[in-house]
């Protein structure tokens, strides 16, 4: 399993995504609602070293940070991941570059290139394995409002191995 270094919603904005999580759900729509926190993935490796926790403190404590979540953005093709496109601020693109300053010497063997700086799609992720006819439905469903404004609350760190997570305060 993957490791990964992720950005938490406050409470008000996590409650808006969850409500897409809802309708998504009750629209019948073939797909798999993330288990778990909504969130977005900023550092992704095959393992993470926990030595990054006290390294990634100084930016936690940038948080919160203002976030857009912006227009509907889709991964894949036949079995597509549905997501909302996080809005790259300046700020959001310099804690990005920071946390993988920080922290790259202990993404083990290497971070994945997708979350690199110049190469990362902020999104936070609504439904995996969303079957394509139904792509149009999903985008009705949970494509509005066409933005969210909203923050950034919190960071932790992932473990996929254990399937446990760590905050970083």
């Amino acid at each position: 399993m993957v490791h990964s270094i992720e950005l938490l919603f406050d409470p008000a904005t996590e409650s808006a995504l969850r409500q897409l999580w809802d309708e998504l759900g009750a629209a019948d729509i073939p797909s798999r609602i993330p288990p778990g926190r909504p969130h977005v993935t900023v550092a992704v490796a095959q393992r993470i070293n926990a030595d990054v926790d006290e390294l990634l403190r100084a930016v936690a404590h940038t948080l919160p940070l203002r976030c857009m979540i912006g227009a509907p953005v889709l991964f894949g093709r036949a079995n597509v991941v549905f997501t909302r496109l996080i809005v790259p601020s300046r700020e959001l693109l310099d804690l990005h570059a920071e946390v993988h300053r920080l922290c790259g010497p202990h993404l083990v063997p290497e971070p994945m290139a997708n979350s690199l700086p110049g190469q990362w799609t902020a999104h936070v992720t609504l439904a995996r394995r969303v079957d394509a006819a139904y792509l149009g439905q999903a985008v009705t469903v949970a494509g509005k409002p066409a933005q969210l404004d909203g923050h950034f609350a919190g960071l932790r760190r992932w473990d996929g191995d254990k399937r446990a997570e760590y905050h970083i305060s």
